[in-house]
């Protein structure tokens, strides 16, 4: 990972993890004080994006190395890794306070609320927007699909906050309303949760090249050949965070020699290189007539 990359990384992390550690003591302090089971799991879903700021600094750190003989495509897969964490922990967060908002509502517990409830939880709400900005931010500067995870982390934990506010200006009405929100929070989170999971493990299970890459990529090939249209095929991308490998079959006339065909094919993946940043391995096939 670049330093560009790396300075974004870090300075997110200990932002995230700093601020939420500070809303997680406000908003737990006002859950006990009033007994609010929706409060408290709020405070709690603040903790756990300090938890994942921390997975974001360290998965940063072990990014950073260079490629070496065991990983000759470098670390950056890492960040995909912590993302799978997060995760995990979103929904374990999420489970936990579902479970408990569903026994506060069997018991017919409610909860009351005062005015520092209700101070805590905007402030609460216009941060994490902010952290969710800032985030969404850092990932369109790197591209790092940790920081769009942590991004969406701090927006979820901002609509909960939301949820919970008006909660709080509805509680004296409904008894129930507490153990309502709870139950609406953790699914917001399993939600969030899910989201990270289906983009994160994608890349790592393996994907196919999009269409509009394989179209750019068979235009490179006719326009480098200087013997007319070439059959490309069995297209096949790795992606190791900023590095990326594509594999592909190219299919030459039988006629030509392996000096000519090695010769196209090697201008090819140069020139792959220079527009696309993609280290290309062609596989050379021969035909009698080019398909």
């Amino acid at each position: 990972m670049d330093n560009h990359k790396t300075r974004f990384s870090y300075t997110e992390g200990w932002l995230s993890a700093g601020i939420n550690v500070v809303l997680f003591i406000l908003k737990y302090t006002v859950g006990i004080l009033y007994g609010s089971i929706a409060i408290i799991a709020d405070a709690w879903h603040s903790l756990s994006d300090s938890i994942t700021s921390i997975i974001i600094i360290l998965s940063t750190r072990i990014s950073k190395k260079p490629p070496d003989k065991e990983h000759p495509f470098g670390h950056e897969r890492i960040n995909l890794i912590a993302s799978i964490i997060i995760g995990v922990l979103l929904f374990t967060v999420a489970f936990n306070f579902f479970e408990s908002s569903l026994k506060k509502l069997i018991s017919k517990q409610g909860a009351t609320y005062g005015i520092w409830a209700i101070l805590v939880i905007i402030v609460s709400i216009l941060v994490k927007e902010g952290l969710a900005r800032y985030a969404f931010f850092t990932f369109r500067k790197t591209g790092l699909e940790m920081l769009k995870a942590d991004a969406w982390h701090h927006r979820s934990d901002a609509l909960s906050s939301l949820i919970v506010l008006i909660g709080i200006l509805l509680g004296r009405f409904f008894w129930w309303i507490d153990g309502i929100l709870g139950i609406i929070i953790s699914i917001i989170i399993m939600y969030t949760a899910y989201e990270v999971f289906k983009e994160s493990i994608s890349p790592i299970l393996g994907e196919s090249p999009d269409e509009e890459l394989i179209k750019y990529v068979k235009r490179i090939c006719n326009e480098v050949s200087d013997i007319g249209n070439l059959h490309a095929h069995h297209f096949h991308i790795h992606n190791y965070g900023t590095h990326k490998e594509l594999t592909f079959h190219l299919v030459f006339p039988k006629d030509m020699s392996i000096e000519d065909c090695h010769r196209i094919a090697t201008s090819i993946e140069k020139r792959i290189k220079k527009e696309l940043n993609i280290d290309t391995t062609i596989h050379l096939e021969s035909i009698d007539v080019i398909i």
